[in-house]
This record gives structure tokens, sequence and C-alpha cells, in this order.
């Protein structure tokens, strides 16, 4: 296993959710050929494409895997086959007479993006490609702890192939763990947490003996020098902005029907906190106290408002604040309901309530091969993938000169 992953100076595409592989994704394109010899190319390509498929499979296990054939489906045009027997397909072979019509032609079949398809065969690949893991790493580590069954039966080899008609399942709360967000989603909070941790506590001299210490100030000294005693510590001033902050996306994402002017108070407050953050070392604890009152009246405002007993709604009838009343009502019931549904537990190792996972949403998707019902945390591997014209069901980034090239270089060592 390699120790460096990600690399941003070198383009390698993982099979994970993360930042860097979205990235990478993003500058992704087809290595240069001007300068380079066609074994050159060859082992470009395949360096590429073994970072993203099966780059937790060592190379001499994928070379046994690798086959030559490629599966592939022709589709069949029942109607075509209904008015003729196919004879005339054959008539004129080697003479010019087969030429197909533009009504009968058919998108070209991209055969080379089927290089890796044996390796969408192993469970880990599997897990991944089914939504149950962030990473193949991750998957890998999951059915060798014993996460993961097999047709009822506990499966802790990674490297299991599976059979057309196999379902796996995995059990629901590393699914959940895998694909929800970090309670910690700041690193820097972590680490100041672990630096104040290992210091030593220091111990506060006695008020004796920092008089007999301390040197007779004047009283404009002694004012500045209480200030400075008083003003808090950088990190625990940025690290109280950024509670603040995280308090008032929460305070916007309570409620869809929030008033707009109810919005755009909390968004100037963003602002305010977000030019405080910038400039935090400035901050005094009279501007944050500031702050938290801002936001305290506009939280107490809005739950006024909500439960009508604001004096804003005078001009309405009995039949408006009877409509208005039962709309409240409706809100508050189904706030109830998504809150039993998805509650708040501290012992969780992931964030409660639940949210999916960063940068989940640009690799959320599942193969044609694949039937999963994420409700119960299973999935049915259907068939082995195939290609048909214009579609190839192994996904891949790649473009199909690069899976060629690949193709060709494992094609001259089986």
């Amino acid at each position: 296993m390699r120790k460096k992953l990600h690399s941003l100076k070198k383009i390698k595409v993982r099979q994970d959710w993360s930042r860097w592989t979205l990235y990478n994704l993003s500058r992704l394109v087809v290595p240069p050929a001007a300068e380079k010899t066609f074994f050159q190319q060859k082992w470009a390509a395949k360096s590429l494409t073994r970072a993203y498929h099966g780059e937790q499979v060592r190379e001499k296990q994928w070379k046994r895997m690798f086959r030559r054939n490629i599966p592939a489906v022709v589709p069949m045009d029942h109607a075509y086959l209904a008015r003729h027997d196919g004879s005339e397909q054959a008539a004129g072979r080697g003479s010019g007479a087969d030429v197909r019509t533009k009504q009968r032609q058919l998108p070209s079949t991209p055969y080379m993006h089927m290089t890796y398809y044996p390796i969408e065969r192993r469970l880990d690949t599997a897990v991944w490609r089914a939504l149950f893991a962030s990473s193949t790493r991750q998957a890998r580590q999951f059915i060798a702890h014993g996460w993961v069954k097999v047709n009822g039966k506990k499966m802790i080899y990674p490297g299991y192939l599976l059979n057309p008609g196999d379902m796996f399942q995995v059990d629901p709360e590393r699914v959940m763990y895998a694909t929800g967000a970090k309670k910690n989603t700041t690193r820097k909070r972590r680490r100041i947490a672990r630096i104040r941790a290992s210091q030593p506590k220091k111990r506060t001299p006695s008020k004796a003996a920092k008089a007999s210490k301390s040197p007779k100030l004047s009283v404009d000294d002694q004012s500045a020098a209480k200030k400075e005693a008083w003003a808090p510590r950088p990190e625990l001033m940025k690290e109280r902005l950024l509670a603040l902050m995280e308090e008032a996306k929460a305070a916007l994402a309570e409620d869809k029907n929030k008033s707009a002017k109810d919005k755009q108070n909390l968004r100037s407050f963003k602002r305010a906190v977000r030019r405080a953050i910038s400039v935090y070392k400035g901050e005094t604890s009279e501007s944050l106290k500031t702050l938290e009152d801002q936001l305290s009246f506009i939280k107490s405002r809005y739950t006024s408002v909500s439960s009508g007993t604001e004096a804003g709604s005078e001009g309405l009838n009995r039949e408006e604040e009877k409509v208005l009343a039962e709309a409240f009502q409706r809100i508050r019931e189904h706030n109830e309901a998504r809150s039993d549904e998805n509650p708040e537990d501290p012992s969780k190792p992931y964030a409660t309530p639940w949210r999916p996972r960063e940068y989940m949403s640009a690799f959320a998707f599942i193969p044609r091969y694949l039937e999963v019902n994420q409700n119960v945390c299973a999935a049915v591997y259907l068939r082995h993938p195939v290609v048909r014209p214009g579609l190839a069901e192994v996904p891949t980034p790649f473009p199909i000169e690069t899976s060629q090239l690949a193709f060709n270089w494992y094609l001259r060592r089986r």
C-alpha cells in the first residue's frame, strides 16, 4: 500500500470520495504523445489507469485476472427480425453490397473501456460501487473486519469474485459511518485541541508573589496591562467566531419557510461574522458579545413569528390568522417527524443528525450490473458488466485512447 495516496503534482485519480480526486478529475486530459515512443505511451496509460482501477490489487494478481476476450452485447431490433430472416445481410459479402443505411447505423462500441472489467467482480470494488463505502480501501477494511456478508455468510476476503445472483450486505452502522459527514470538519480545531492536551498546565502564582515581582506602574500602564490581561487568545476567539458561523448556518437550515426579512438578517449576520473571522486578532470580547446578542435576537424574533405571538400579524383577519396558524403547525409537525427519523446522537462516530459526506454527490452513481437497496444496505450482483454500442458498463474516467493503450500493454504480456 502506498503511504501517499493523493498527489497534486502527478494527476492520479483514485477510487474514493475526496476533494483531491475531484480536483484531479477536473484536470484529467489525454497524455501527450508527440515526443513519446509507443512503449512510453503504453506505460503512461497503464500507470494512469491502474491508479484508479484496482489500486488495492497487486500487479501480479491483476495480470492473472486480465482477459483479452471482452464481453459484448449486440442489441437486436425485434421489428427488423420480424420482417426479415437475415439472409439479406449475407448478400454480396466482399463485393461492396454491404452498405448500411443511415437509419441502421449504430454508434461505435467502446470495447477498450472494458479493459479492467474483471476487477468489477471483486467484492471490495462492488461494495464501493454500491455506495456502501467512501473508497475501495475502506470497503476492503470493512470486509477484512467481518462487516460484510455474501449470501448470508460472513466473507472476510476482499478479493472474492462475485457470481451473477450473489447478494452482499454491509452492516448499516458501517455504511452510515462511511457515507456520513464527520463530526469535526475542521482539522485545525482537532490539531489545536491535541496541542493543548499535550501541553502541561502552568501553575498560576499567587497574588502576593505577583505583587512582589511586578514593578510599580503608572495609572495608564496599569489600565493597558489590565486590557492586555483580559484580552482573549486569538485561537479561542477564532474558534468562537467559527462556532457562531455554524449556529447561523444551522438557523438558516432549520426551516425553509422563513420570511425574507429573517433570511436577510441571518445572511447579513453571517457576513459580519465572516469579516470578523478575517481580522479575528483585532476583535474583542465586546464585539463578540454584540454578534451573539444579534444572533439571539434574530432567533427569538423568528420563534415568536412562528408561534404567532409577535404583533406583526395585526393586519390579518381571523381567517388569515387561522390559515397562518395551521401552516406553522404543519411546519412544526414536519420538523418533529424529521427529527424523530434522524435524531441527534452524540454516541455515534459520525455527525448527527446524519447528513451526507462531503464531495459525495460527484461520485454517487450505481452501475447497471448492480441492484442496490439502500434501506437494508444490501445489493445483488446481477451479471458481469458488458459493452454495447455507445456504452461500456465499467465506469471509468479515462478517454478511450488511454484505455486502448493500457489494454495493449497487458495484451503483449499475456
